[in-house]
């Protein structure tokens, strides 16, 4: 099924509100091909819905309003459009759909165009709030980083000890910019989003804000695969808030079954099902993959270091890094 990611505030489209202008070429069935390398992966509408849906229910709620549509391409998008720019890059294919590809960096061409049937075409609709001219973001590199190179390593990836000069760096020598690191990571990990390359916050906040987890496009590929790799940070660090501990905690019960709850929560979604069951079965097993890490970092460092209490009152500015290092 190909796909539109995108946006719609004031009634017409704009180009930077189309993102990406990517193929997604995957049914709901199809995983990414294993020679794929993570940059190369599709982007994937679906998996945009199911990551609001994910954030809610591990109750971070980080992620903007997700939800899928059927859109009229010619109607709600090309016929409306105030973007010139836009608007030149919808054609008829030679099989009478209607296609546009926009403009981007990459994957911006005829060659991947997004076609509809004959101008009917899947997508994911996400409200931004507040707007940029109300509240600007700020875009931080991700310590964890990928090299984004088909040889090349990250520092990361050698050095066991690279969350201790993490934890020695701004932001997160203070404050709980850590912590949301940790949350993300967990975040990814269950989705197997290996693309989290940089993240965002609100700037007007400085260091007391929190990461909004925005581009969630490359997950849910692979529903065979536990990228372990995702997992690094938090087994470096061995830090979580105890809210996000009893989250998961909880989400491994019978009764609270993360899969369920996701299948549930997606029900209502114009485009259900958004994930087939098997991807909703590899979140249940990745959050068990989740909890055993934790449970040997208690083991290795204690509770009262790995497990933040984040539930008792305003944690003070160091308050993170406070807890004794065991060896």
């Amino acid at each position: 099924m190909r796909s539109v990611k995108g946006l719609q505030r004031h009634g017409g489209w704009k180009m930077e509100e189309i993102e990406d202008c990517l193929v997604d070429e995957q049914t709901r069935e199809q995983e990414t091909p294993p020679d794929f390398f993570y940059f190369s992966d599709f982007e994937r509408h679906n998996a945009e819905i199911a990551a609001f849906h994910l954030d809610k229910i591990l109750d971070f709620r980080r992620v903007p309003p997700v939800a899928g549509r059927l859109v009229n391409m010619t109607k709600e998008i090309r016929d409306v459009t105030r973007d010139k720019k836009l608007w030149r890059t919808f054609f008829i294919s030679p099989a009478n759909n209607v296609c546009f590809y926009g403009e981007c960096s990459y994957y911006c061409s005829t060659e991947h165009a997004l076609c509809g049937k004959p101008d009917q075409i899947e997508g994911s609709l996400a409200a931004f709030l507040p707007d940029l001219a109300l509240a600007k973001r700020k875009t931080w590199r991700n310590p964890w980083r990928r090299s984004y190179h088909k040889r090349k390593k990250a520092e990361w990836e050698v050095d066991p000890d690279y969350c201790e000069e993490v934890k020695q760096t701004p932001p997160y020598d203070s404050g709980t910019r850590l912590l949301d690191i940790m949350d993300m990571t967990i975040f990814d990990f269950l989705m197997g989003n290996m693309d989290r390359h940089h993240y965002e916050t609100f700037e007007k906040f400085g260091n007391e804000t929190f990461i909004i987890h925005l581009d969630n496009g490359r997950g849910f590929g692979k529903h065979s695969h536990d990228e372990m790799s995702i997992l690094v940070p938090l087994v470096q660090c061995c830090r979580v808030r105890k809210s996000t501990h009893l989250r998961l905690q909880l989400l491994a019960k019978e009764e609270y079954k993360l899969s369920v709850l996701m299948a549930e929560s997606m029900t209502r979604d114009r485009l259900n099902p958004i994930l087939i069951q098997v991807h909703l079965d590899a979140m249940d097993r990745r959050l068990r993959l989740v909890l055993n890490a934790l449970s040997e970092c208690i083991d290795k460092e204690g509770y009262s270091y790995v497990v933040e209490d984040d539930l008792q009152g305003d944690l003070g500015a160091d308050h993170i890094h406070s807890g004794p290092r065991r060896r």
